[in-house]
């Protein structure tokens, strides 16, 4: 949000909480140089002060976990005996997705937060990502990825949906085709969606001449309510079907589990399809709980904007704990980018097939033989 858009009659405090308090998109927020000098200013023992420092030490280790283990991930889902699941393919478009959020959103966003606050000095050093173009490009590859990992796992869900409660239907809806098909119409349908993003998005100029990729300050009301939206598209619809289906989920094995408890017959097939019903109950239970948190905080962060004030009588307005609420935001964002690095030790814990690719992966050799002895009875399997 552009300073030029303050309300006359606002008051100092409120113009801080303006640029503090944004929306969703979280690219726009604290770059303008006054607003860094304010923060400068703040009490070495507040709130904020030690939220941003847990914010800067905790992003890279979170960067360095999640870049290594969704590598790993993809390796092995796509590696000889998995890469035949529907399942897998899921799991491996999850892993590209969050590769591609951390690079080009939590890497970033650690840049111009993090590692500035951490040495001023670097702020000099990280203005490539405030030129034309790449500013549009990193915030379109940023908006897509976040996208696309919310949605791959609802995707998977309805997939394990499906296997567990319609296994009639499984052969048919749940295949390695129609799983690519979905996984290509999730990216297509994500890149027209995003596309508003950089077209809206341009380079501010601040009064000492710098530099800030943020959103053009002739469509910031537009600008609000899109990116209000995708928030909404990212957190409360996937939220809201994840639960719905995880109940229906576990509702079924239970009744399933009482009805053949005496006589239940145990095949490969059986045993890979509940491993995989697991690790998507771990893993997106994980994905609502790191969630929650930044929604909760972005929610209020919305019902206090300018924006749905600016209808209403300003001196009814009470003045927020800026310094409070800017630290829980820092706090929560933090969390929030663990959902980018987890899942490759939620598959580790959940999954004893996964644990064994992974030994495969690091001493091939040593497990040859257990390699072609499995290859005959999981390769048919191209549904679980």
């Amino acid at each position: 949000m552009d300073p030029n858009h303050t309300n006359e009659t606002k008051t100092l405090h409120n113009f801080i909480y303006e640029f503090m308090m944004n929306n969703y998109d979280t690219e726009t927020d604290s770059r303008n140089a006054s607003l860094l000098d304010w923060i400068d200013g703040i009490e070495r023992d507040s709130l904020l002060h030690h939220a941003r420092q847990f914010y800067s030490y905790c992003t890279p280790i979170i960067l360095i976990l999640g870049l290594s283990g969704n590598v790993l991930s993809l390796c092995v889902f796509l590696s000889k005996n998995l890469r035949s699941l529907s399942a897998s393919t899921y799991l491996a478009a999850l892993s590209v997705s969050d590769l591609l959020a951390l690079v080009f959103y939590v890497s970033v966003e650690w840049l111009r937060r993090g590692l500035v606050y951490l040495d001023p000095a670097m702020k000099s050093k990280i203005l490539f990502f405030d030129g034309d173009v790449v500013c549009q490009f990193q915030l379109y590859v940023s908006y897509v990825s976040r996208l696309l990992s919310a949605w791959i796992v609802v995707a998977f869900t309805f997939e394990r949906y499906i296997s567990v409660c319609w296994p009639l239907l499984r052969k048919d809806f749940c295949t390695k085709r129609r799983t690519k098909r979905v996984i290509v119409g999730i990216v297509a349908t994500s890149a027209v969606v995003v596309l508003y993003k950089p077209i809206l998005s341009a380079i501010y100029v601040s009064g000492e001449g710098n530099h800030y990729c943020t959103t053009d300050k002739d469509h910031g009301f537009l600008s609000f309510i899109l990116d209000s939206i995708y928030a909404i598209l990212i957190t409360l619809v996937p939220f809201s079907a994840i639960a719905v289906l995880n109940i229906l989920i576990v509702r079924k094995l239970i009744s399933q589990n009482k009805k053949r408890q005496n006589h239940y017959v145990i095949t490969e097939e059986r045993v890979i399809r509940l491993e995989f019903t697991i690790i998507l109950l771990v893993v997106s239970f994980c994905f609502i709980t790191f969630n929650v948190p930044f929604f909760v905080v972005w929610l209020r962060n919305f019902l206090s904007s300018n924006h749905i004030y600016s209808t209403k009588d300003l001196t009814t307005y009470e003045e927020p704990n800026v310094d409070y609420w800017q630290g829980v935001l820092y706090i929560t964002r933090t969390i929030f980018y663990m959902n980018y690095c987890i899942n490759f030790f939620l598959y580790i814990i959940a999954g004893a097939y996964f644990r064994r690719e992974v030994r495969m992966l690091f001493s091939p050799s040593s497990l040859q033989g257990h390699i072609t002895s499995l290859s005959n009875t999981q390769t048919p399997h191209s549904y679980v």
